[in-house]
């Protein structure tokens, strides 16, 4: 059972601060990942929660115990680097009993818990091999092991992923979340994949400058974003924005567009002429006429990039460079002009002066 509990967490070097004030609670058996770009701070925080980073302010609490101060060793939390960390002079036996040995553990202990470990994780056949005889793949599974064997309170992943292939990065993920699942452990993960973290994730931590935008379960994260970083981070394509004027008619408010107003179906708290930011997803960008209250833009396609199922369409609305998931079978040419349509249910609507979400 392990809850992990951040408040107020700060970090500087030097003079330079790192992570502005965090809050965070993690409940037991929680798969968390902690997402944003390059420089986020996501990792520094992963490594103060191991303990390998100081904690210039605020608590991280395991379990209702601070652990400030507590050695990484005595804090029962396992980490998986990005580089596999494995001693290349030891088998694959050594290197996941190591911990255990450290512990003085009886070789018996150790033999059994390695064995049970390996059978877990497909490794039986492997233990009297070396690191360098090993696939990519295989050796995450060993560092993966590794931490396993020691049954922490948490795990702690820092992009365990981000060296294999991208066939290998879908089936290891597949693998990890089964496993978290099936052990019941409580995982923080770092990634700046955000397929990773949506796909893998029960909560989603969005960070960006060393603070965090939003937190959520993955789907709440995509449908609702709290503000224009996140609406463009999360999702690949990425949110089309498209800038625009927010009006008010009879109660309910509009977006002006270039010639154009948008129907909200709703009223938006905000003044009257107020520059907004509206954003669409772009697979609710369609050819096909909309049900019920919609919307057009038009467009003129730029580049057509077939992905089997779909296809991504680049171009322009207006002076606005946007995309659309379209269907394959839409038949479309470099250069043609035409109308997209799309439902005002699908629309985000964004204060341009904050980033801020409008509803």
């Amino acid at each position: 059972m392990a809850t992990v509990t951040i408040q107020k967490l700060r970090k500087n070097y030097g003079a330079i601060p790192v992570l502005h004030g965090i809050d965070l609670a993690i409940a037991d058996g929680q798969f968390v990942s902690l997402v944003g770009a390059s420089g986020c701070g996501k990792s520094t925080l992963l490594r103060m929660i191991a303990g390998l980073e100081s904690v210039t302010a605020g608590t991280i609490d395991l379990n209702g115990r601070v652990i400030n101060d507590v050695s990484p060793k005595d804090r029962d939390i396992a980490m998986v680097f990005q580089n596999y960390a494995l001693y290349p002079h030891m088998t694959v036996a050594q290197n996941m009993g190591f911990s255990l040995h450290l512990r003085k553990e009886s070789p018996a202990r150790i033999d059994q818990a390695v064995k049970e470990t390996a059978a877990l994780l497909g490794l039986s056949n492997y233990l009297d091999r070396y690191p360098k005889a090993l696939s990519g793949g295989q050796r995450q599974r060993v560092a993966m092991g590794r931490a396993i064997v020691r049954h922490p309170q948490v795990f702690l992943f820092d992009e365990p992923l981000s060296n294999l292939d991208a066939k290998l990065r879908v089936q290891m993920r597949i693998e990890i979340r089964t496993l978290q699942r099936r052990l019941g452990t409580t995982a923080i993960y770092v990634t700046h994949d955000q397929m990773e973290a949506m796909t893998m994730s029960d909560l989603i931590v969005v960070m960006n400058g060393g603070r965090i935008e939003q937190v959520g379960a993955p789907i709440d994260v995509y449908d609702r974003p709290a503000n224009l970083f996140v609406a463009t981070f999360i999702g690949s394509p990425a949110m089309n924005l498209i800038e625009g004027v927010l009006e008010h008619e009879q109660g309910l408010s509009q977006v002006r567009v270039g010639g154009q107003r948008i129907a909200m179906g709703r009223r938006i708290d905000l003044a009257a002429a107020a520059p907004v930011v509206m954003g669409i997803r772009p697979e609710h960008l369609a050819l096909a006429p909309a049900q019920g209250l919609e919307f057009t833009l038009p467009f003129k396609v730029d580049l057509i990039e077939p992905t089997g199922a779909e296809s991504h369409v680049y171009g322009q609305t207006g002076s606005t460079s946007i995309v659309a998931a379209l269907s394959r079978k839409d038949d479309l040419q470099l250069g043609q002009a035409v109308h997209l349509r799309g439902q005002c249910e699908h629309i985000h609507l964004f204060d341009k002066a904050t980033g801020a979400r409008l509803d």
